[in-house]
């Protein structure tokens, strides 16, 4: 399964209700916005599990924003509906910028081609230049001769590397990271660390993760979630506080 495509302007608000409409209100806000996010899922008895209750938060262009909460918290479940792995059950996402699908992520890629094929396939359901898209991922992955293999041939460290450096060829303005920051050996990781961190300074990343001190060095705010619901805090060391209590 491919994500959803996302572009800026993907969702407009509309005015509150009871106010006229203006013409402010027909430009596209610059941000990923989570608006009253809820997510249910059914369960054997009959009954439904709501695991994100009312999420709400706001991203812009460069920020780089935290989720944070314990395994089964609803992080994963959360970078899924952003990037359109998943629907709300109610609720709405905004994407007013161009957002990737979760980094490392290679369910969207079809076995039965090459990697190269699948390169050229993605870049134009993305309307990205082809041959630069497709030289960017050769030289990045370091794949060589490989690419030219049917993908069900491939190594999940193979489809990481693969889906990794398409996401940063592609020139998403919003980034999504589920845990997998970096993937390889040791000198691989270093690569894909400058490229991320060094590189795409103007890039917003929206990122779930468990490790703290990664928060602190690369995040300006975070989103704590508990039981279902959840709270955004600018203040790093309180969330730090926070989560150590989870």
């Amino acid at each position: 399964m491919i994500p959803v495509k996302s572009a800026p302007g993907d969702l407009v608000d509309p005015a509150p209700e009871g106010r006229a409409e203006t013409p402010l209100d027909l430009i596209p806000r610059r941000t990923i916005d989570a608006i009253n996010v809820i997510k249910e899922f059914p369960t054997e008895g009959g009954g439904r599990r709501r695991v994100l209750d009312g999420i709400s938060f706001s991203v812009g262009m460069g920020e780089r924003m935290a989720i944070m909460g314990r395994n089964g918290a609803g992080k994963s479940t959360l970078i899924k509906i952003l990037s359109g792995l998943q629907r709300p059950t109610h609720g709405r996402i905004h994407r007013g910028l161009n957002m990737s699908w979760p980094l490392a992520f290679g369910g969207g890629f079809e076995g039965e081609l090459t990697g190269a094929d699948n390169v050229r396939f993605i870049s134009r359901l993305y309307n990205a230049p082809i041959k630069e898209t497709f030289d960017y991922v050769a030289d990045f992955t370091e794949l060589g001769e490989q690419l030219n293999l049917q993908m069900r041939f491939y190594s999940n460290g193979m489809r990481m590397r693969l889906a990794f450096a398409l996401s940063l060829a592609i020139q998403f303005e919003c980034l999504l990271i589920d845990e997998v920051i970096l993937v390889g050996d040791r000198r691989f990781q270093q690569k894909c660390h400058d490229e991320l961190f060094q590189n795409r300074k103007s890039c917003a990343m929206i990122v779930a993760i468990h490790d703290i001190g990664f928060v602190k060095e690369y995040c300006k705010k975070t989103l704590i979630l508990m039981d279902g619901r959840g709270k955004v805090f600018d203040n790093i060391e309180l969330a730090e506080a926070i989560y150590t209590t989870l």
